[in-house]
C-alpha cells in the first residue's frame, strides 16, 4: 500500500447517519443557542447554515460572531448517552484493525467527545492519536490550514501518502485540492469531490489497493 497515514473524520463516519446520534448533536446546537445564547428558535437554523459555510462549523462562527466559550459549548453540544445511539460494528473493527498504515482519528469535535465516541464503538485501541478542533484552533475542516496541521502532527509531509476518510464532500473535495487523496463515506455514487466512495467497510481496503 502506497499510503502511510489514514486520517479518519469521527461523527457520521465511523457511525452511519441512521443512528441519530449527529441529529440530536446538532439540536443540542440549536438548544444552546436559544437557552443559553438566547437567540430566537426561528433564527437559529438559518444562522447554523450560515456560520457552517462561512467558517466551517457553527461554533468556529459562534466565537467569531458572539465570542462564545468554547470548552463550555462543546460539552454542551456532546452530552448525550452514546450508548443509546451507537453500537460496535465487528466487521468495521476487523477492516480498520488489519490496515497497515497510521490511523488517526481527525475530527471537528473534541477529544473528549471522541473518546467517548469510539469506546462506544469499542474502537479506541485503533487510533495512534486524536486531532481534535482544539489540536488545529483557529482553523477547521475543511479549511486547508487544518490538513496542514494534521499532517503535521501525523508527521508526514506528504499529502500524497495520506487519505482522508470523511462523510461530507466538502471536506473529501478540500483534501484533494491540497494534494490529499480522499474517500467519501456514506454513498456508493461516484463523484469527483472524492477519490472514491464507500458504504460497506469491506470495500475500505479494495479503495486503498486501487
Amino acid at each position: 500500500m502506497r499510503f502511510t497515514t489514514i486520517f479518519f473524520d469521527l461523527d457520521d463516519t465511523l457511525y452511519p447517519t441512521s443512528t441519530g446520534l449527529w441529529h440530536a448533536i446538532k439540536e443540542r446546537m440549536n438548544l444552546y443557542m436559544t437557552e443559553r445564547m438566547g437567540i430566537p428558535a426561528d433564527q437559529v437554523p438559518a444562522l447554523r447554515e450560515q456560520y457552517f459555510k462561512m467558517y466551517g462549523t457553527t461554533l468556529r462562527g459562534l466565537q467569531a460572531r458572539h465570542n462564545v466559550d468554547e470548552q463550555e459549548y462543546l460539552a454542551f453540544v456532546h452530552d448525550l448517552p452514546l450508548k443509546d445511539y451507537l453500537t460496535p460494528d465487528p466487521i468495521q473493527r476487523k477492516v480498520i484493525a488489519s490496515l497497515p498504515t497510521r490511523n488517526l482519528i481527525f475530527t471537528n469535535a473534541d477529544l473528549h467527545h471522541a473518546r467517548r465516541v469510539l469506546a462506544a464503538l469499542e474502537l479506541d485501541d485503533l487510533f495512534e492519536t486524536i486531532i481534535d478542533v482544539n489540536e488545529v484552533s483557529p482553523f477547521c475542516k475543511p479549511m486547508p490550514e487544518s490538513f496542514a496541521i494534521a499532517q503535521e502532527l501525523a508527521d508526514e509531509p506528504d499529502p500524497r501518502k495520506c487519505v482522508m476518510i470523511d462523510d461530507l464532500p466538502r471536506t473529501t473535495r478540500a483534501a484533494l485540492e491540497v494534494g490529499m487523496p480522499s474517500i467519501l463515506y456514506g454513498t456508493d455514487e461516484p463523484t469527483t469531490d472524492a477519490s472514491g466512495v464507500f458504504t460497506d467497510w469491506n470495500q475500505l481496503p479494495i479503495l486503498l489497493g486501487e
